[in-house]
């Protein structure tokens, strides 16, 4: 096995560049085993490979490099896994915001997709089944905008009190409930425990009617009139299902609850 690596080779084997591991020298975060006193060329052991690969470990989890000094330099192992402990704390944010971002993405993939093959919209009411669904409803916000549209999930971990965060998940949905004058934004709850909020919808049958935010008031309007016409039904409660349709936009289902 190779016993030292010259500094191009050891940046190619932890994939940085030369010019990085330069200024890790520098800052005297890694340096070289040795450095060749006539030629000035460094060159880099297995232990300084390791350490570089931990570097850039540490530097996906978004560490600064004065933090990665730190924790290298630590000699109590209680401090290097709370160190560590934190940078995983980091890393599972990063990557569920990554998820959530790339759900959305894929949403706003799917829109255009359709759009390109020209699938229409439904333009007349239907009636889809739907199981029991939990909400959990927003404290203030009552409709979505650019903001808590792509950030509502911190949204609603944030109105929960500490001790019942962790028995709280969200799916990647929301939407806005009305009942009589009260309107409130919605997530969708996988996961939730009684509280302040909760919304318990029946399963059962639900009309439904495709709209924008242009024309969804007047869309409700009708669909509340055909569940009282066709289904004999006046609605206790509406539902507007946000469905984003792009990476700025967002169109609505009405949806009316018509009978188990």
């Amino acid at each position: 096995m190779q016993e030292f690596f010259s500094i191009s080779e050891a940046a190619k084997i932890v994939g940085m560049t030369a010019e990085t591991l330069r200024h890790y020298d520098r800052i005297n975060l890694v340096k070289p085993c040795k450095v060749d006193k006539w030629t000035g060329y460094r060159y880099y052991s297995l232990q300084e490979i390791v350490r570089l690969n931990t570097i850039r470990t540490l530097r996906c989890m978004d560490l600064t490099l004065d933090e990665i000094k730190c924790i290298l330099s630590y000699d109590d192992f209680n401090k290097i896994i709370s160190a560590l402990k934190r940078a995983e704390e980091s890393a599972d944010k990063k990557i569920a915001e990554l998820n959530s971002a790339k759900q959305r993405i894929g949403r706003a993939r799917s829109y255009y997709e359709s759009k390109l093959k020209e699938q229409p919209r439904a333009q007349e009411p239907f009636v889809k089944d739907f199981p029991e669904r939990v909400i959990l409803l927003s404290d203030t916000m009552e409709e979505p905008t650019l903001d808590n549209l792509w950030n509502y999930h911190r949204h609603f971990y944030k109105q929960l009190s500490e001790d019942i965060k962790d028995d709280f998940s969200f799916e990647d949905m929301a939407g806005i409930y009305v009942q009589d004058n009260y309107r409130r934004l919605f997530a969708l709850c996988t996961k939730y425990k009684p509280t302040e909020g909760i919304r318990v919808l029946p399963g059962g049958r639900y009309l439904c009617a495709d709209c924008t935010d242009e024309n969804r008031q007047s869309v409700m309007r009708s669909l509340i009139q055909t569940a009282q016409a066709q289904y004999g039904v006046t609605p206790s409660f509406t539902l507007e299902l946000i469905i984003v349709s792009g990476i700025l936009q967002w169109n609505y289902q009405a949806q009316i609850f018509i009978s188990q």
